[in-house]
């Protein structure tokens, strides 16, 4: 069994649990979930940072105390030698690719859009970023929207690991005011991946993160 350290409301959390509760469909792969509110420092612990010095989530554990940090490889860990990661190499690199794509041109936009508006004070100062964060974000669902065009996933021919990268913060792009409206072929992937055998949603942000994110967009 591995334990995963998570933050539910988190994107980067939720592909490790999504992959992990369709794996589980198919392989009978068991694990445990710690909840970890990296929003009030429980990454910051004497004891976390003892196992993750970067202090973030997600991090796996193994019975044997070894850990793996960093959402996408940990995907690329639990998908090697299944479905969810082609096999052939340029197949696989093309996978990478998109997710290479989802940590520098998607996630560091889209992600801290919707959690600046659902995690941060009204009166943050970080809030002046936002228009920027939405344009940079637009720019990354526009790439997407072309791929998606005139291809049905971004695992190569079938849904995988590049699928679950990018669905975890596409899905709620609208909380942080990047709404989906201009892209078709995104929202009917969306519905596809949703589809998916196993598919478990992202859990709603809290009360008081919902009311932020109400009153931002």
């Amino acid at each position: 069994m591995i334990t995963v350290h998570g933050f539910s409301p988190s994107g980067n959390c939720h592909k490790v649990r999504l992959l992990l509760e369709q794996l589980g469909r198919r392989l009978d792969r068991d694990y445990a979930w710690v909840e970890t509110d990296s929003a009030h420092g429980a990454t910051r612990t004497p004891e976390y940072l003892a196992k993750n010095p970067n202090g973030k989530v997600p991090m796996i554990e193994r019975d044997d105390g070894s850990v793996l940090v960093e959402s996408n490889a940990i995907l690329c860990w639990l998908a090697e030698g299944t479905a969810f990661l082609p096999a052939d190499p340029w197949q696989k690199a093309q996978a990478l690719s998109w997710m290479f794509f989802e940590q520098y041109s998607h996630e560091p936009y889209i992600a801290v859009a919707r959690f600046i508006c659902g995690w941060t004070p009204l009166d943050s100062p970080r809030r002046a970023g936002l228009p920027v964060l939405r344009q940079c974000g637009h720019a990354a669902l526009a790439v997407m929207e072309k791929h998606l065009a005139s291809h049905p996933w971004f695992t190569g021919s079938d849904y995988g690991i590049a699928d679950i990268a990018l669905y975890a913060y596409t899905c709620v792009a609208p909380h942080g005011g990047i709404r989906l409206d201009a892209y078709p072929a995104l929202r009917d992937w969306l519905a596809r991946v949703e589809a998916t055998p196993g598919f478990v949603p992202l859990p709603a942000p809290d009360a008081a993160a919902q009311a932020l994110i109400d009153q931002s967009t």
